[in-house]
């Protein structure tokens, strides 16, 4: 195992766990937020697992997924508005939990928390199908077009498991207002995908053929 891989990873995975508790926690003032600890329990047990699989069987891919560093301007706006968005939406959340504002039944958390973790497989299988996968929008060396399983399908099947993930989150905290908010990430997404697709046909053999082979890019039979 790569040591400074390891720890690099693992000192990520402990930032990105400890700003989730604050955003979510600080504003509910309370940590006695079932919703909160549910989601806390299916989005960052999974992240561990799939992390330790990754650096035993694809480091490569996971150190170019910690490492990632955005180049293209649209993009750095893109992510900009999603960073601005989970903020927003977990501390909705957690004020929602404290003053009671359009909070759902628990058994909505539950189904949502089942619908997040078939989504959280279908992320799993992605990365499993695409070893070019970049958390970056770039045309990577000797990158090759992939169009089997879900490619086959969809052209960005990543994306449309984000979207699962990303819409089931504020349910499963139970929070109204935290999906209002959230429902941002479709216009963000479009606007990803527009662009990523641009430097895909420009940049990547074959990929302009691949357009025209799979139609739909998010949701078949929609878009």
């Amino acid at each position: 195992m790569d040591r400074k891989l390891f720890i690099q990873a693992l000192t990520k995975f402990s930032a990105g766990l400890l700003a989730f508790g604050v955003l979510l926690f600080l504003p509910a003032e309370t940590f006695r937020y079932p919703q909160g600890w549910l989601l806390t329990g299916i989005l960052f047990v999974p992240m561990f697992i799939a992390g330790l699989v990754m650096m035993k069987k694809n480091p490569d891919l996971l150190r170019k997924r910690l490492n990632a560093k955005e180049e293209e301007s649209e993009q750095k706006a893109v992510i900009l508005f999603s960073g601005i968005m989970f903020l927003a939406a977990f501390v909705a959340a957690g004020l929602s939990f404290r003053f009671g504002w359009w909070m759902l039944p628990f058994p909505v958390s539950i189904a949502a928390a089942a619908v997040f973790l078939a989504a959280y497989v279908l992320y799993a299988e992605v990365l499993r199908e695409n070893t070019y996968l970049s958390r970056t929008v770039e045309v990577q060396e000797d990158q090759k077009v992939i169009d089997t399983g879900l490619y086959g399908i969809v052209r960005h099947p990543m994306y449309s498991s984000t979207v699962l993930l990303f819409l089931a989150m504020p349910l499963v905290l139970g929070s109204v207002l935290s999906f209002l908010i959230m429902l941002c990430y479709i216009p963000i997404i479009v606007k990803r995908i527009r662009n990523e697709e641009k430097v895909l046909e420009e940049g990547l053999p074959g990929y302009r053929e691949y357009m025209e082979k799979v139609r739909y890019r998010l949701i078949p039979g929609i878009w």
